[in-house]
């Protein structure tokens, strides 16, 4: 198999320049990077750092580590593992409650999504692996070998939001039971056929998008470093996250905004005490805004298309 020479694409970091501002650097702060890839935040944000500054990121992607090793700076530490488990990995450390800044960038990096080796893309043709982590799991060919035309359905239509997610997983069924699909053009076939074409947006998006989030555990893992980010974060502490589509930023949205009400409408019959009540008024953070890629870096890189970037500030 000929693969197209994919590493020489040149990774552009997302939203670069508003994340920095987003983050509010301090000279001599300390902030965790979550989603390293492929390093272009990682690499921005040092430049803002002092000399007594701290950056620590975090990748689940071993073959980040190679990218992280490229950095020589006694104020970088790398990190391998998954970001929901960054209060762990971080209490050595002694920070807790004292970093000034969080940078969250979800979904797939350009280090993961360039090589057709590791079967995220439905437009280059390799193995159907998607693993973010290719020691750890099965692969999207097993799993979708292993499991029942229900549950193939339900993961798409939940992670994916695809309208045709039944007739998709019957088809994927059915090749399944003639011979395994293990390359990722076989699937991106196989969904093809079974829905309309679009113009818009490639016909295997939705569904690839759907695998490889319910068998990395995207969402779930989110949640988890959201809700750790409060344990983390200094007063005055920002966290930012950039994300790609509805599913995930419906969850950083309605985490932001539950966690910054101004007040709650609790019963007077309710038997509560003083103290109870002020925990339910209680304010986490301060909402900054949201910010949307311009049209010039759309322009010069079509994956911002779809990126929301959302900043809250720890009260």
């Amino acid at each position: 198999m000929k693969y197209k020479n994919y590493e020489k694409k040149k990774h552009i970091p997302v939203l670069l320049q508003e994340v920095i501002q987003a983050l509010n650097i301090k000279k001599n702060g300390i902030y965790i990077d979550c989603t390293f890839g492929c390093g272009g935040h990682s690499n921005e944000m040092l430049k803002k750092i002092g000399a007594k500054g701290k950056l620590y990121a975090i990748d689940i992607d071993p073959n980040s580590k190679k990218e992280a090793d490229k950095i020589s700076d006694r104020r970088f530490n790398f990190y391998n593992g998954s970001f929901s488990e960054v209060i762990s990995s971080l209490k050595k450390e002694k920070i807790i409650n004292k970093v000034d800044g969080i940078l969250l960038d979800l979904g797939v990096s350009s280090l993961q999504l360039n090589n057709p080796k590791r079967g995220f893309s439905y437009v280059y043709d390799g193995p159907l692996d998607m693993r973010m982590n290719q020691n750890v799991g099965i692969t999207a060919s097993m799993w979708l070998l292993k499991n029942k035309e229900k549950k193939i359905a339900d993961v798409l239509k939940k992670f994916g939001e695809e309208r045709y997610a039944k007739k998709i997983a019957r088809s994927i069924v059915a090749k399944n039971r003639i011979s395994p699909i293990t390359r990722t053009k076989e699937l991106s076939e196989i969904i093809k056929k079974n829905r309309p074409f679009n113009k818009f947006k490639h016909p295997a998006r939705c569904s690839f998008q759907a695998i490889r989030i319910y068998l990395n555990q995207e969402l779930t893992e989110l949640k988890k470093v959201l809700n750790n980010s409060l344990k983390i974060l200094s007063s005055k502490g920002r966290l930012a996250v950039i994300s790609f589509h509805s599913l995930e930023d419906r969850i950083v949205k309605r985490f932001f905004v539950n966690h910054s009400k101004k007040s709650f409408s609790i019963p007077k019959t309710l038997p509560l005490t003083e103290k109870q009540i002020k925990k339910f008024k209680k304010n986490d953070f301060k909402i900054i805004g949201r910010i949307f890629p311009s049209l010039n870096e759309i322009k010069k890189n079509y994956r911002s298309h779809s990126a929301i970037l959302r900043i809250v500030e720890k009260i």
